[in-house]
């Protein structure tokens, strides 16, 4: 019998991850950790995680790939230091497409996610959409409701560890830690972290600052930031024990990377390209730095993939493992510190239903004015992660950052929530937090002119000038993404990125891509080619 979609199930079927071969052992990691432990203090409180620990040991110091980066701290490196320079950093797994082949295992038992979609499910469990099965109506587009239940061919022999470490709402900066006090949580641990400072553009930050600016800049939750840090380099509770831990306190040893916001921001860049690129289906694999591989799991959250990806870029398979799963893991040492996470998701997830649609949003400029169309999807903040942003220019004779007399205005109403930096972000629901509902970014606003933080705006009023503040820009723009309840929304996705009836369509990298209003196309340029030209009209 052939099961279709709406079709009743009667057939013996099995749940992901059950009787087939996992990449990596648990067992093995298990046994061959016992020979290390963790030598940290950590105050009475808090128990030292799981009495016998793992101490993995760091990857080899890198060379990174150029990239933009809006990151504007000033700290300079001073001192000269000898670092090899082996092969740049793959941001990226390489999409391995397995062929599709008949198979005569039972199918797999897959219950929906929040998050899921059809296309997405395929790329994961490398079959074909239409192989996909489910007693009940599937939709052909748009996200699934969770707790589905799909029948899909097995055909994926050797994958990595299903387990699920953490919830989606506690690697985005998520409703669930609005009420957590940084500040106060870094004082009272007591550690390195609470006497650090840093020298940013805006003035010398607390350790705790710089921590909230990197969290609320890349919407990457805080008390992650934190148990990453005291895991990787102890700064949280206890002091860092050599100069390798202080410079580099997450672990990645370069010179460009040196000092804390530039640590944070390169690991909150690979938990953007792991968390984001699993809910596109771009992601299913890992490469670590001896040049291994696994597949993952085809049932893992998207939270769980970021912080496998990211630790994926600073150790070996074998260390990766004691770092995730061994007694005195990352997740084991999260929960002593913050509680439960899995209650605190509770509350708020799904992060977004799948009745959800974006309000109604309008170019971002003046009507009648032309503008162009100059960065098709690509990532909402740094380098690397959600392809949720646009960015527009205004019509100029000269090229490159040059002041402007146009204005950019509200693609919708909101409150002002934070303005400064060549940042402006404008909480749609009007509660004064950004982590709740939808919230939209505008970025490369000029200094002059730039409407304050508590201002209500209704849609078309001015936000201020474009320009090339607040980042690396090789040209005046503007720069707009949305999120909804701290998660980037992808620009191409089950919810595209819809601004006057003008929807974005992905390019086969970012930056590039369309806008396509009916029968008609413009083509995202950077030097504002004539076919990127848009007009708003109302």
């Amino acid at each position: 019998m052939s099961l279709k979609h709406g079709t009743a199930v009667n057939r013996k079927i099995k749940s992901t991850g059950k009787n087939r071969i996992a990449v990596i052992g648990l067992s093995i990691w298990f046994v061959t950790t016992l020979a290390c432990t963790r030598s940290v203090n950590y105050p009475d409180n808090l128990p030292t995680p799981g009495g016998v620990g793992y101490q993995p040991t760091p990857m080899a110091e890198q060379t990174p790939i150029a990239t933009q980066n809006p990151q504007d701290s000033i700290v300079q490196a001073t001192e000269t230091m000898t670092v090899p320079t082996p092969q740049p950093v793959i941001h990226t797994p390489t999409l391995t497409k397995t062929a599709v082949s008949p198979t005569s295992a039972p199918p797999i038992l897959y219950t929906t996610q929040a998050g899921d979609t059809l296309p997405s499910l395929a790329v994961r469990f490398n079959v074909n959409v239409d192989e996909i099965e489910s007693p009940e109506l599937l939709p052909e587009f748009g996200l699934l409701d969770p707790n589905i239940l799909l029948i899909i061919p097995d055909r994926l022999d050797q994958i990595g560890p299903p387990d699920h470490l953490i919830p989606d709402s506690e690697v985005v900066y998520s409703p669930s830690a609005i009420d957590f006090d940084i500040e106060t949580f870094v004082v009272n641990a007591g550690g390195y972290l609470s006497t650090y400072t840093e020298h940013m553009s805006n003035g010398n930050l607390s350790g705790a600052q710089v921590v909230q600016r990197v969290a609320i800049e890349n919407s990457i939750n805080p008390r992650l930031l934190l148990s990453i840090l005291e895991y990787q380099s102890h700064w949280v509770y206890g002091q860092p024990r050599n100069i390798a831990e202080t410079d580099y306190p997450i672990g990645y040893k370069n010179l460009l990377k040196k000092g804390l916001y530039h640590q944070l921001s390169w690991a909150v860049s690979q938990l953007s390209l792991g968390y984001y690129g699993w809910r596109a289906g771009l992601v299913t694999e890992l490469a670590f730095s001896n040049n291994d591989t696994i597949r993952l799991a085809p049932d893992l959250n998207a939270g769980t993939v970021a912080v496998q990806f990211l630790f994926s870029k600073l150790y070996d398979q074998r260390n990766w493992g004691g770092v995730l799963y061994s007694p005195g893991s990352l997740p084991e040492l999260h929960q002593q510190m913050f509680e439960s996470p899995w209650l605190r998701a509770q509350l708020v997830e799904p992060l977004y239903p799948t009745t959800l649609t974006q309000p109604a949003l309008v170019l971002p400029f003046q009507p009648k004015t032309v503008w162009s169309l100059t960065g098709g999807p690509h990532s909402a903040w740094g380098p690397d992660g959600a392809l949720a942003a646009l960015d527009f220019a205004p019509a100029s004779e000269s090229h490159g950052c040059t002041e402007s007399i146009d204005w950019v205005t509200a693609s919708a109403a909101g409150l002002v929530v934070r303005s400064g930096n060549g940042i402006v972000m404008v909480d749609m629901d009007g509660d004064g937090h950004e982590q709740t509902g939808w919230a939209m970014l505008y970025l490369h606003i000029a200094s002059k002119d730039r409407v304050a933080e508590g201002v209500w705006l209704n849609t078309n009023d001015r936000i201020g000038h474009p320009s090339c503040e607040g980042g690396s820009s090789t040209g005046t723009h503007v720069h707009v993404a949305r999120k909804f309840n701290g998660e980037w929304i992808l620009a191409d996705g089950p919810m595209p990125f819809n601004l006057s009836n003008w929807i974005a369509k992905n390019g086969s990298e970012p930056y590039q891509g369309w806008l396509i209003k009916e029968d008609v196309l413009v083509r995202a340029s950077m030097v504002g080619e004539f076919d990127s030209r848009i007009i708003r009209v109302e």
